[in-house]
């Protein structure tokens, strides 16, 4: 027999679980939820480890969703620092690691993702790193002293930020990726280009079409090695190569796992087992907006996800239709931000400041550095064509 029971479990303490107990109580909601998560802190927002946090510019408790005792008052059960080992859906059982079982009714799963490492030789010398959680911008923080060169593998946000923000402290940065320009895959070469531009005029160098073949040093990094023999000095560096969706416990659990990687959901986010829903950057559910299938990793798409979650959870039974919504800060140069998070555009048309992407001539997203994004919005809701 379980040891207790619960009216909502939610496996993951980020945003999109955090959001989705906060929604259950403000629609009125009053069982028992219960919130489980292996971060080290309460929930909170992941940008600032790559922006004010990182640069000195904001306490790690500012980064919180809420204040500690805001849990306990709203009658959500937090359980930080804690695993859950097993799920078995049909019994309705959950296995906490040193907690024993707990039985539920509904769930979400929101366990994230996991930042991609590299297995490159040398990739365990002290002074290389990765950007995912608060801890993370700490540890480079004081690995910061006496640095004077520092590399960032990958040109997507991860990468450019880190590298503006360093910057920003003094230190001689360079961006190394496979893309031809930043934010290639993500944003596209127009608004990717002038990202770049940005960075350049800051005197950050970015090297681009190079692959890194191993990282050589003693007992440290000392320097990053490309495939064509070239290399970069570097005292540290930090390695933004993306992140993959974390299954592993769906996968135990038996729930279908989607073409993209994520937990396969319904337009309503719910997954193969009913009851238990998924949000955040390990859901992949079906869209209208994107014609199928679609995952993804902004931190506003999993708090949006885990709301609706908790009103279908509570009886709403709606898809899932917002239109996603993404930014990104260069130190203070500059803000991009970006709407659709289309897959797979063939075309680029630029009105306004705004850079439209097209998918067979249908406007599925759009990206800006200081335009207007009402009228593209209109357009990948009204499943607009522009014509030739």
């Amino acid at each position: 027999m379980p040891d207790r029971s619960v009216d909502v479990l939610i496996v993951g303490a980020g945003v999109a679980g955090a959001t989705c107990a906060e929604t259950l109580r403000d629609e009125g909601f009053d069982g028992s939820i219960l919130v489980v998560g292996r971060e080290l802190d309460p929930p909170y927002h992941r940008p600032p480890a790559t922006k004010e946090l990182l640069r000195g510019e904001m306490e790690r408790t500012a980064a919180l969703l809420h204040p500690a005792d805001f849990w306990g008052e709203r009658g959500i059960e937090l359980a930080t620092r804690t695993s859950v080992t097993a799920l078995d859906l049909q019994a309705r059982v959950a296995t906490l690691q040193g907690a024993g079982e707990v039985a539920f009714d509904r769930a979400l799963l929101a366990t994230g993702a996991m930042v991609r490492r590299l297995r490159l030789p040398g990739a365990d010398l002290e002074g290389i790193h990765y950007v995912r959680a608060l801890g993370n911008a700490a540890s480079i923080r004081r690995d910061l002293e006496g640095v004077e060169r520092a590399v960032m593998v990958g040109g997507s946000y991860i990468g450019c930020e880190v590298a503006a923000s360093l910057t920003a402290l003094g230190v001689r940065c360079t961006i190394v990726m496979q893309e031809r320009v930043t934010l290639e895959a993500s944003a596209g070469p127009g608004i990717g280009r002038r990202y770049q531009d940005a960075l350049e005029a800051h005197g950050v160098e970015v090297v681009g079409e190079s692959v890194v073949e191993r990282f050589d040093g003693e007992g440290r990094v000392r320097d990053v090695v490309l495939r064509d023999g070239h290399r970069l000095r570097a005292e540290l560096v930090v390695i933004g190569a993306g992140v993959t969706p974390d299954v592993m416990l769906a996968q135990r659990a038996g729930l279908d796992i989607g073409v993209r990687g994520g937990v396969r959901c319904s337009a309503r986010l719910e997954t193969s087992v009913p009851g238990v829903y998924a949000a955040g950057d390990m859901c992949e559910y079906e869209s209208s907006i994107h014609d199928g299938p679609v995952r993804i990793e902004h931190e506003e798409v999993a708090m949006g996800q885990g709301a609706h979650a908790a009103r279908n959870m509570l009886g709403a039974g709606a898809p899932y239709e917002e239109i996603p919504y993404f930014w990104s800060d260069l130190a203070d140069w500059l803000t991009l931000e970006a709407v659709g998070a289309p897959v797979g555009w063939d075309e680029e048309v630029e009105r306004d400041g705004v850079v439209l992407q097209l998918r067979q001539g249908r406007v599925v997203g759009a990206a800006t550095i200081g335009g207007d994004l009402d009228e593209a919005r209109r357009l990948i809701a009204a499943r607009a064509t522009l014509p030739a």
